[in-house]
């Protein structure tokens, strides 16, 4: 019996751990060896968001390292969360710039698989019926996904109906993500065979965090219930709020009777590089978590956790994460329990931060929850569940009036075009300069000069070389093998 290993080091594991810092030169110091290491998929960050995170705080141009995955690892399936849309925080751009940029990425040899996410935001009636058919127009694998969370709506009923209701886009697996690692081993025996039986023989995955310790132990249960594709990673981007531990998993998996198929003795070399960079750059390293009770009452998964303490720590006021959290509980409840995951874990932390910061509940109101209320958001917003009072409270102010009385612009491609640079602009610099609003931070990204580069196994003498001109004392280095020499003096 084989297991199958999807790993996503280089896009969850990164957002969970390293605040998706992950350089390019760090993703291209392992590429080739990830290619090689026998993974059925492997996640790529090529989002807008991502995009964005590499061109204002990485300084690096995110269509280099979409260029250098798919050069690097030609043989793997590469994957990334997908959908109508670019980035998961604005609202979605017209149709034709959504083709484009998937079409690009496809194009490259950056983009195999799209992973959709169909409970969150109302994408079963929205988005899909148009999408997954361009997606598979392009080739790509179609991977669906159902977010687990716990709350007096969200029932095992619940989870067979959406099963049943994704099942006509015929996607080729449906996995569970559980972005809160808060399934535990009892809960899953009674969710997933549940899942399972409803997706008429569709393989199901399963996708988890480790926030709350369990993830291992899921994983393992995953497989004796049927399960046969996991989603893992590497350390230093495993455990912590990450997904388990490859090295983890597999061995138990083996002792369990089952074959892995991946080259672990290769992949602890991925991992030791990661590791020295990891530290070098003092970036957090992975590590086991306790049992940790508190995420099942506030719900807020990894990654967002990792974001909301740099921004807290950035603010001053990481000293109060905990008030932050505590909050997020109340303000998820008042908006009717919407799914923890990008982008309404991020506007719950973000409410539930600036009603820590002012002192009082709601003063102040970000626009995406009072869309949230106006039911901007699907099927997951503004309805029965939401707390009515504030609801009517939200919707009878002045900037629910405006943003009800906005009217997206019916613009066409050739316009929008001419607003950012005119027909001479390539495909890709009139992506990155829509997703960025404009040049000034794309000139800031080039004005930084080259990206890091790390050591690979491709070019160690010239990484030598690097090095030792930093130590001007070293007047010349000798290298020998059998009979042959090599001398490189310091001519400074």
């Amino acid at each position: 019996m084989d297991v199958r290993f999807i790993d996503t080091t280089f896009r969850d594991g990164s957002q969970s751990l390293w605040a998706s810092g992950m350089r390019t030169g760090t993703m291209e110091a392992v590429a080739e060896d990830m290619d090689r290491a026998g993974f059925g998929v492997i996640e790529v960050p090529v989002l807008g968001v991502y995009f964005k995170k590499f061109v204002r705080d990485l300084k690096e141009d995110p269509w280099e390292m979409v260029r250098m995955l798919a050069r690097k690892m030609p043989n793997t399936v590469k994957s990334c969360m997908a959908g109508g849309m670019i980035h998961p925080f604005e609202p979605p751009p017209p149709r034709p710039i959504i083709e484009m940029f998937y079409s690009r990425l496809v194009e490259m040899g950056a983009l195999n698989r799209a992973q959709m996410t169909c409970n969150t935001y109302g994408q079963i009636k929205n988005s899909f019926p148009w999408v997954i058919p361009m997606f598979k127009k392009l080739g790509l694998e179609i991977s669906l996904a159902l977010s687990y969370t716990i709350s007096p709506r969200h029932t095992d009923e619940y989870y067979a109906q959406k099963v049943r209701e994704i099942l006509p886009f015929e996607p080729d697996t449906i996995y569970l993500k559980d972005q809160g690692g808060l399934l535990t081993v009892d809960r899953l025996r009674t969710l997933l065979p549940i899942i399972m039986q409803n997706a008429g023989g569709v393989p199901v995955e399963l996708h988890s965090h480790c926030t709350t310790g369990l993830a291992p132990l899921v994983y393992l249960e995953a497989l004796q219930l049927g399960v046969r594709t996991l989603h893992t990673a590497l350390p230093p981007l495993a455990n912590g709020s990450s997904q388990p531990s490859l090295f983890n998993v597999a061995t138990n998996a083996r002792l369990m009777g089952f074959s892995t198929g991946v080259d672990e003795e290769l992949l602890r070399s991925v991992s030791q590089r990661l590791t020295t960079i990891g530290i070098r750059e003092k970036m957090p390293i992975g590590a086991p978590l306790e049992y940790d009770y508190a995420q099942y009452i506030h719900q807020v998964p990894g990654g967002v956790i990792s974001n909301l303490r740099h921004q807290l720590s950035e603010l001053g006021i990481l000293n109060r994460l905990d008030e932050v959290l505590e909050e997020s509980v109340q303000v998820r409840k008042d908006f009717g329990y919407p799914i923890m995951i990008t982008p309404h874990s991020q506007f719950v932390v973000t409410q539930s931060a600036i009603n820590v910061a002012t002192g009082e509940r709601y003063k102040h109101v970000i626009d995406e929850l009072i869309l949230f209320a106006q039911g901007a958001y699907g099927e997951d917003s503004g309805y029965t569940w939401m707390d009515q009072d504030l609801k009517d409270r939200l919707l009878g102010t002045t900037r629910a009036r405006e943003l009800a009385a906005l009217q997206r612009p019916n613009i066409t491609l050739k316009e929008i075009r001419d607003t950012i640079g005119g027909p001479g602009v390539s495909d890709e610099e009139f992506l990155l300069r829509y997703i960025m609003k404009g040049e000034d931070e794309i000139a800031a990204m080039r004005a930084a000069g080259r990206p890091k580069q790390y050591f690979t196994s491709d070019m160690p003498l010239l990484t030598l070389i690097q090095e030792l001109d930093k130590h001007k004392k070293v007047r010349f280095v000798q290298v020998q093998r059998g009979s042959d020499s090599l001398v490189i003096q310091n001519q400074s």
